[in-house]
């Protein structure tokens, strides 16, 4: 059985290193060509090394910068499929669904992932992959927090990513009780959590772990 690879981040770049380092190692397949997902703003370029910089340590040479549109090219597709590590970056959350959710790019990427393709989402990109999108007040111009339909790399918990920075507690139970999962993390700034086979297998930085059958919280570093 080919096992799937996962990382969520609860803020924008850097990779934490000892999670960069094993997305590294894991995207070293033939070609080595990680594919970094974002939408366009002024200054990206200056911003990819923040990406880049850690893995390159670690032996990924090769980067493919794909820019997302509502109307990806073949090229770009392209460039997708042929991708042994993929990346999507944070920013505007709602942006990032419309443009990989419930689309061609979202069903390559669930084709890549159940491949063993390694995965990588930061921010806006973590929040999307699950099978629910919860999306904070925050982060929405509706100022109230939505339950959208996700990527569906995994399908058991929900996330809420700048977890202490945006006081998210209260919106993470309320997510549980209202999807009906059991788990749900909490992932700050400058942190992450690995998943193996949709299980649990590495958490760096700051992460909370709620259950909904308990009253308490577990912190994880």
């Amino acid at each position: 059985m080919t096992e799937k690879h996962l990382f969520l981040f609860g803020g924008g770049a850097p990779f934490n290193e000892s999670l960069g380092e094993k997305f590294a190692n894991l995207s070293s397949n033939g070609s080595n060509k990680v594919a970094i997902m974002f939408i366009e703003q002024d200054g990206w370029k200056e911003y990819m090394p923040k990406y880049t910089d850690l893995l390159e340590r670690y032996g990924v040479m090769n980067f493919e910068y794909l820019k997302l549109t509502s109307s990806p090219s073949i090229e770009l597709k392209e460039q997708l499929r042929s991708s042994t590590g993929v990346i999507i970056c944070g920013g505007d959350t709602e942006l990032y669904r419309e443009y990989i959710v419930e689309t061609e790019l979202g069903d390559l990427l669930k084709e890549l992932y159940l491949q063993g393709i390694p995965i990588a989402g930061f921010s806006a990109g973590a929040l999307i992959s699950p099978n629910v999108c919860v999306i904070s007040p925050v982060d929405n111009r509706k100022n109230e927090q939505l339950f959208l339909k996700g990527l569906g790399l995994v399908n058991n918990f929900v996330i809420c990513a700048h977890f202490s920075k945006w006081n998210e507690e209260k919106n993470l139970l309320l997510a549980l009780s209202r999807t009906n999962l059991s788990i749900g993390y909490g992932i700050d700034d400058g942190s992450g959590i690995y998943l193996r086979n949709e299980l649990l297998s590495q958490s760096a930085g700051q992460v909370y772990f709620y259950h909904a059958n308990r009253s308490n919280k577990f912190f994880t570093d």
